[in-house]
């Protein structure tokens, strides 16, 4: 099964980049701070993306982003020749962005499409690691392949029925998810995922939705985002964590250069003391 990793992302800009994080919105940093520590966060995601060798990487970002500002981010990735290829979404909400980018991919299970899956991740994900993308993988294939799934993709007209439908995802805090992951043949779109007018969680969404075609369903660790300050609190000791195990297990990936973002502003998390 030929597999597809998109890097879901904006190209960061001062003002308009993880700006819940800014002290204009509440937050702690300053509009540059903020942009830097998304950059490094993307940049940790693209490294572990290559670590992982589970797919074709493309990076797919804001169509009215700045195209050459995004090139020269990526010029400091480990290895800029594993990118396949860098496309611009449509534009629209959340869930149109999403969905053209895994569009683009999967072409509806045309004879054309660029890969028979994706797996899409998001470029906040400093904790993310090559084992998450390998199972996410590794189970999307395990559900195309079962007699279960290949039921679910039959049901499809102009796909091969070769391969069978799945769905894999990844949560993250409050309800939303940061991995998510389906084959060409699967029936499942990004519609009414994030934008709804019932107040159903991003996740909650996920599942419905397989629920009510009868998808195949795999889940892998969760890897958490980082939105607002309490994310941020939350996420530095996980990275303090990463980086001394990584001592000792070679397979960890550690996110080097959200460190040297978060070292070069002075962060560190503390307790609030309980009253």
């Amino acid at each position: 099964m030929r597999n597809a990793i998109v890097v879901f992302t904006k190209v960061p800009k001062a003002g308009e980049t993880k700006t819940r994080l800014t002290t204009e919105r509440g937050g702690i940093l300053t509009p540059e701070e903020a942009m830097a520590f998304y950059e490094g966060c993307l940049l940790d995601v693209i490294n572990v993306c290559i670590e992982a060798k589970s797919g074709d990487i493309r990076v797919c970002y804001n169509h009215d982003g700045d195209r050459e500002y995004l090139e020269k981010l990526l010029s400091r990735i480990s290895d800029r020749s594993q990118i396949k290829e860098v496309y611009a979404d449509r534009g629209g909400n959340f869930d149109q962005c999403m969905q053209y980018a895994a569009d683009y991919i999967l072409k509806n299970g045309a004879s054309e499409r660029l890969a028979d899956s994706v797996i899409i991740v998001g470029g906040d994900l400093p904790s993310l690691q090559p084992s998450i993308l390998k199972d996410a993988v590794c189970k999307l294939e395990q559900l195309a392949t079962s007699e279960y799934g290949l039921k679910v993709a039959r049901k499809i007209d102009n796909v091969s029925q070769k391969l069978g439908a799945g769905l894999v995802e990844g949560a993250c805090q409050e309800g939303g998810f940061s991995v998510v992951g389906f084959t060409c043949t699967t029936p499942f779109d990004f519609n009414r995922v994030f934008y709804n007018t019932d107040g159903t969680t991003a996740l909650d969404m996920l599942i419905t939705k397989a629920v009510r075609q009868d998808i195949p369903f795999g889940i892998v660790e969760a890897a958490p985002d980082v939105d607002i300050p309490v994310d941020l609190a939350s996420m530095i000791p996980v990275i303090k964590a990463l980086e001394l195990a990584a001592r000792c297990d070679k397979s960890i990936k550690i996110p080097a250069n959200t460190i040297a973002v978060l070292n070069e502003i002075g962060l560190e998390s503390t307790a609030v003391a309980h009253r």
